[in-house]
């Protein structure tokens, strides 16, 4: 079984699974509310040096790095 890592350490274009949110629950509820749900499929659309833009449900959201590094991922071609 593949390891998480966080979403901070994703490439530019790999497909992962949310796995979990390493916040507390006012951090938690925000992201949940953005679509950011355990199981969720998500990638990295660009990686600028500061905010994460990502694609997630059919939209775009710009994540902070300190919260993009609470989003525990998996990659889709480990599951399974």
């Amino acid at each position: 079984m593949s390891k998480t890592f966080p979403l901070a350490m994703a490439a530019i274009g790999e497909q992962v699974r949310l796995e979990s949110i390493n916040g507390g629950e006012k951090l938690t509820h925000r992201l949940t509310t953005l679509g950011l749900t355990p199981g969720v499929e998500l990638s990295v659309v660009q990686d600028a040096g500061g905010p994460l833009l990502i694609s997630v449900r059919d939209s775009r959201i710009a994540l902070g790095r300190g919260m993009a590094h609470k989003v525990m991922v998996r990659p889709l071609d480990a599951i399974g």
